[in-house]
C-alpha cells in the first residue's frame, strides 16, 4: 500500500536517473502528472505516458540524465509570497539552480512563477 505517490514517483526519477537508465516506470496521480508536466517543460525529464493495467495507472517516463537530486518536502510548509528566498537556501544548492514546485491557488507551479505572481503557497518538491 502506497502512502504518499508523490515521493515515490520522485524517489523512482532520482535512482534511475542516478544508475543511467533511460526510462522508469512510477505510479500515477493526478498530483504526479502536474508535476511531471512541470519537469517536462524545464527538460529534467522526456515525455510521459500513461500506461494503465489492472492493479493501477502507472507513467512510463523518459530520462535525459540530467537529475542530480528530487524530493519531496514533507512537511507542506506554507509560504508567503516574499517567503520564498528562505526555502530557497534550505533546499537549493545555489541561487539560480533547481527549483522549489509550490501548490498554489492558482495551481500547481514552479516557484519562480508564483513569484512574479506575487502568490504564496505549499511546498510540494524541488528538484536540481
Amino acid at each position: 500500500m502506497r502512502h504518499d505517490i508523490l515521493a515515490d514517483v520522485l524517489s523512482s526519477l532520482r535512482n534511475a536517473d542516478h544508475v543511467g537508465k533511460k526510462e522508469t516506470i512510477t505510479p500515477a496521480s493526478k498530483l504526479a502528472k502536474e508535476i511531471l508536466i512541470i519537469l517536462q517543460k524545464n527538460e529534467y525529464i522526456g515525455n510521459f505516458e500513461l500506461v494503465e493495467n489492472r492493479k493501477g495507472n502507472m507513467f512510463k517516463i523518459e530520462l535525459f540524465g540530467k537529475i542530480n537530486k528530487c524530493g519531496v518536502i514533507k512537511p507542506r510548509f506554507s509560504v508567503k509570497a516574499d517567503g520564498y528566498e528562505r526555502f530557497e537556501r534550505r533546499f537549493l544548492p545555489s541561487s539560480g539552480v533547481g527549483m522549489l514546485i509550490v501548490s498554489t491557488s492558482k495551481g500547481i507551479l514552479p516557484f519562480t512563477e508564483a513569484k512574479k505572481l506575487n502568490i504564496g503557497g505549499k511546498l510540494l518538491a524541488f528538484i536540481y
